[in-house]
């Protein structure tokens, strides 16, 4: 049986945080990989990768400056089959793979899995949360499987995912454009030399 491996780089632009593997995920080896799971699609759809990937291509995300781990590794047909325990583990384990690669964003597959790890101070709903997780910004996205009463359609998760694309994009034009504005030092040193010209 292949092993399903977490897709980790340093900085990644957004962090991907699914609950556990699915069972055809687990024997395949790679992410999203239950053929009902639009995952995949609504990344393309939404502009997050500019290629159209299938699961067996989930290794290239590292090529769009993205990553993917899971709370828990153990492969279930339902994410209640999971024991408290190893969810409190897992979480325990997300937020040191968190520590290390510094993603400038933590996406939560799942706004179940958002309100677990971050507890009674989460707030409802899908998009931009307000916490930060060791300097990362935080999204939650709904649960892209055909079972997530909440948002039944492609269309109602596609505007989520959207939201995270833009979102994303904007996180990355602020720190361009506070990386292109000269510091305080070097402003004094252009000054000084204009006044000695």
């Amino acid at each position: 049986m292949a092993r399903l491996r977490d897709i980790l780089i340093e900085r990644p632009r957004i962090l991907f945080v699914g609950i556990n593997p699915s069972p055809r995920s687990e024997s395949s080896g790679h992410h999203f990989a239950g053929p009902g799971n639009p995952f995949w699609r609504l990344m393309h759809a939404s502009g997050l990768i500019p290629a159209a990937l299938t699961h067996e291509e989930d290794h290239r995300l590292a090529e769009f400056g993205l990553a993917i781990t899971n709370v828990c590794a153990r492969a279930t047909r339902a994410a209640s089959e999971l024991k408290r325990e190893e969810l409190d583990r897992g979480e325990r384990a997300v937020t040191r793979k968190i520590r290390k690669v510094k993603p400038r964003v933590v996406a939560f597959v799942g706004v179940s899995i958002y309100r677990r790890y971050v507890g009674p101070s989460a707030t409802p709903g899908a998009g931009v949360k307000p916490e930060t997780i060791d300097g990362a910004r935080v999204f939650a996205l709904p649960n892209p499987s055909g079972l997530n009463a909440s948002f039944p359609g492609f269309k109602d998760k596609l505007v989520w995912f959207e939201a995270l694309r833009k979102f994303s994009d904007q996180l990355e034009a602020e720190i361009n454009h506070a990386a292109a504005k000269p510091s305080g030092s070097a402003l004094r040193s252009r000054k000084a030399s204009r006044s000695r010209g």
